[in-house]
């Protein structure tokens, strides 16, 4: 049987905390799927279809690694993928309240579903997805905190500020 584990967010933009966590899931999952949350409701600076390339060109040198949107509740896309085992990430205390509210409503919701908590190494624990979108808005440089090969994306789909 094979061990395979989904990583939701909305990866707006994926950066180097969140390779971090999928490197360290796939060593112990045999297949990871990283879900990428349209979520609107957040008003993301990047389109689903440019989130979802830099994912797939932040991840392609990881074997087992696959990547999907998803535009539903979590636990619906879990069970449609018959995946039991979700990971999140903790950077810090203040995240540990938040994920483990969520991991109970999701638990609620689908009593056959896990929540994996990973943490990032210490020089990524600081990086959030929010932190780089306000660095970029005020036209900062990104470049440590985001996987290289984005770096050319995230220049051409920046929205006009």
């Amino acid at each position: 049987m094979r061990r395979i584990a989904i990583y939701p967010g909305t990866f707006d933009p994926i950066t180097n905390g969140h390779i971090d966590v999928i490197r360290r899931a796939k060593m112990l999952f045999d297949k990871v799927l990283v879900a990428v949350a349209i979520s609107e409701e957040k008003r993301p600076l990047f389109s689903i279809e440019t989130r979802v390339k830099m994912v797939q060109e932040a991840i392609a040198d990881i074997n087992g690694v696959e990547v999907e949107p998803f535009d539903s509740l979590l636990v619906t896309f879990a069970q449609f993928k018959n995946i039991h085992v979700m990971i999140r990430g903790l950077r810090a205390v203040s995240d540990f309240e938040y994920e483990l509210q969520m991991g109970y409503a999701n638990s609620s919701l689908w009593k056959e579903l896990e929540t994996v908590y990973l943490m990032p190494s210490l020089e990524h624990a600081f990086i959030s997805s929010s932190v780089v979108r306000s660095i970029l808005k005020h036209g900062g440089n990104v470049s440590h905190l985001v996987p290289h090969v984005i770096q050319p994306l995230l220049r051409k789909s920046l929205p006009c500020m």
